[in-house]
């Protein structure tokens, strides 16, 4: 403890093991610290299943859902994009040597009441009862320019500008109805509400030109989920700190953060000073550095059949756009099963999540939860969402956002890269990554 590092991470979250990582990998001297007497912070994997009942004090488990030590529930649920920003840094980590990965069998979209498969391919989209026989002309030929569309190439633009034309403008360019702008935008872009519509369309087009890239990986789904769920990925990261010198300390007291002349200078623990040249945290460790910004609200469901109307999937992803549900923000169900090692076998974990709205956070759950079946068991938790009051230059205090209610890990890579370059001055180089993505194990 008496060493002095380059950088202290507070915290075993996956956004602070990550960075952890990627700093020590290029060559930044890491002491990583956590309360906690277990990796993963809010976004980790409760084992086994007794966990879970005495995290939210609910009385013991049932026979009838196996062996507890099967079970592996994440708090914090999330699908990994195949070909989205967080493959790319654990290919250029090196941390797909600790995982295995299955495909997420489909994702899917809530629409008037009922829920239809996103559309895999132009089979499925000629067959998708989700748009009508000249809806889905022009949704192909929306997508085809999609495709061909180039940020740096007007040629591509077809008459259209990046940075200048609304997607609105778009989604009217090319006839397609409101319901159709409403899931390629929230089910495809992956927008959080409907902001996006009147701002420049060159982002939108990106994001709905990852997910079919991402798509054409695997052809179920865009998404990929770790064996043994998500607390796996912060273990990764933390084993790679470790062999490039980074230094793990669980189950250790922060008792306050040593600051002089407006500075942070080290991290006092047990009566002793680790000192630092800054500190990386999440909120909870710096909560007057930090400003609420709203709630999320998760509902975790035991279930022992696959969520209906999604052909048994034993994965999927369901999207419930805010149009759908008269919300201002969207509702995302994530749901894993037995398949995944995260379960007993025949059981299925479905995680319902939204951004609050109202006084009564659970209610808000309703339209998603009757979508799920009968449930078994059923667990509520209401979590702060937090934000840096500011970015750290001065006090060299480096604070991550809260986990947002999104069922995908897009937004919370953008909070990683954002933070490393606030860190080191330099952005993260994504060129020098491997595009090769077969070294992602199935």
């Amino acid at each position: 403890m008496n060493e002095e590092y380059d950088v202290i991470v507070l915290g075993t979250g996956l956004k602070e093991c990550i960075l952890s990582g990627m700093l020590s990998v290029s060559g930044r001297k890491v002491l990583h610290m956590d309360r906690n007497k277990y990796y993963g912070g809010e976004s980790a994997s409760l084992t086994p299943l007794e966990s879970l009942f005495s995290k939210f004090e609910q009385s013991d488990t049932n026979e009838k859902f196996g062996r507890g030590r099967d079970w592996n529930v994440d708090l914090i649920p999330k699908f990994i994009m195949a070909n989205g920003q967080l493959v790319k840094l654990l290919i250029h980590s090196g941390v797909t040597r600790y995982l295995e990965f299955k495909v997420v069998e489909g994702s899917f979209v809530y629409k008037g009441g009922s829920v239809y498969k996103v559309p895999a391919d132009e089979k499925e989209a000629l067959a998708t009862s989700l748009m009508g026989l000249f809806e889905k002309r022009r949704f192909r030929k929306f997508l085809l320019f999609v495709m061909d569309f180039k940020q740096d190439d007007p040629s591509t633009w077809q008459g259209t500008n990046p940075k200048s034309t609304t997607m609105n403008e778009v989604y009217k360019k090319f006839g397609l109805s409101s319901g159709t702008a409403d899931f390629t935008g929230h089910a495809l872009g992956l927008h959080l509400d409907d902001e996006y519509l009147n701002a420049a369309c060159g982002d939108t087009i990106q994001r709905i030109k990852l997910y079919y890239e991402s798509l054409s990986h695997y052809g179920k789904s865009p998404y990929l989920y770790p064996l043994y769920g998500l607390g796996e990925l912060p273990q990764g990261f933390a084993r790679l700190s470790a062999i490039y010198g980074g230094t793990y300390m669980l189950d250790k007291p922060i008792e306050e953060l040593v600051m002089e002349n407006g500075v942070v200078v080290g991290v006092k623990s047990e009566g002793e000073v680790a000192r630092a040249k800054c500190v990386i945290c999440d909120p909870s460790y710096c909560s007057n550095r930090a400003k609420k910004v709203g709630q999320a609200v998760r509902a975790i469901c035991l279930l022992n059949h696959p969520i209906p109307k999604t052909n048994n999937a034993s994965s999927c992803q369901i999207i419930i756009p805010q149009n759908q549900v008269g919300r201002k923000s969207d509702m995302y169900i994530c749901s894993v099963s037995f398949t995944h090692n995260v379960c007993s076998k025949g059981w299925y974990l479905a995680i319902v999540s939204t951004t609050v709205e109202t006084d009564n956070a659970e209610a808000e759950l309703k339209p998603a939860l009757d979508l799920l079946g009968s449930i078994e068991k059923k667990f509520i938790a209401v979590s702060d969402i937090y934000e840096p009051s500011d970015d750290g230059q001065e006090s060299k205090v480096f604070i991550s956002k809260s986990y947002d209610a999104t069922t995908h890990f897009e937004t919370t890579c953008n909070d990683i890269v954002d933070m490393y370059r606030r860190v080191t001055g330099s952005e993260f180089d994504f060129a020098k990554v491997q595009k090769d993505l077969e070294t992602v194990e199935q």
